[in-house]
């Protein structure tokens, strides 16, 4: 299974830092944020990881090069003007196809301890399916989302907030999800699409799954969180997969 790291935003909130430094390369404890997923990827037993680029996407290239530093083998597909996450999969597409249909996607700017290698069986489930589907990791609702984005409930199936039965739990997308690359049939490359649709086509036709992960999750959206960020993981020895804010 391959994996794909979204890179392409501009990260107008993180101004002026990303003016001239692509976000994904603004460090967290001396380290871009991009190379902790691709180390935690790496560790996962993902080795074939493509990233998609758009502003400054030449300085994402020279800074990770082949991917042999990291023990993997990094591809890109650049874009001309970012093509939001569904159209960036849909050009990524030639590059992301392999033995199987399943995909695995992370936000380059999102800082966590998720342990990649738990994904094997949801993988496999999906890859057996005759109907393509999606498995998305859901987090606690953060203090800038409080409503969430989709009800969890103790089954791991996903429901519409309106729809959720009684014991649907509100939980936000964590930006790490698998993906069946037969979702994105029909779409062409260059097209400029976000996931919003397909996530709530696949959740309405119950062929969305998820899982809750209650460790160390950051979603650093403008310099002050990226600073705090810094300092707690400045402060810390322990951010391994699986490890909990205490």
């Amino acid at each position: 299974m391959k994996a794909m790291i979204f890179a392409a935003g501009r990260g107008e909130r993180m101004r002026p830092l990303t003016d001239t430094t692509p976000k994904p390369l603004l460090c967290v404890g001396d380290k871009p944020i991009v190379v902790w997923q691709i180390e935690a990827l790496a560790r996962a037993g993902f080795t074939d990881i493509v990233i998609n680029h758009a502003w400054l996407g030449a300085q994402i290239e020279a800074a990770l090069g082949d991917g042999s530093a990291f023990g993997v083998r990094l591809a890109y597909s650049a874009e001309a003007q970012a093509l939001e996450t569904a159209g960036g999969i849909a050009k990524a597409r030639d590059l992301l196809e392999g033995d199987g249909n399943i995909v695995l996607a992370v936000s380059g700017d999102v800082f966590t301890t998720f342990d990649y290698a738990t994904l094997a069986a949801p993988a496999q489930r999906l890859a057996a399916q005759p109907v393509p589907g999606m498995h998305l990791v859901m987090v606690p609702n953060p203090a800038f989302h409080p409503t969430g984005d989709f009800a969890l409930d103790a089954s791991g199936r996903l429901y519409a907030r309106e729809a959720a039965p009684a014991t649907g739990v509100p939980l936000t997308f964590g930006n790490i999800a698998l993906y069946d690359l037969r979702l994105f049939d029909g779409i062409a490359p260059g097209t400029r699409m976000a996931l919003t649709p397909l996530y709530q086509r696949a959740v309405a036709a119950g062929q969305a799954s998820g899982e809750r992960f209650d460790g160390v999750w950051e979603n650093v959206g403008t310099p002050a969180q990226l600073a705090a960020l810094d300092a707690e993981v400045r402060a810390r020895h322990d951010l391994v997969p699986g490890s909990r804010i205490a």
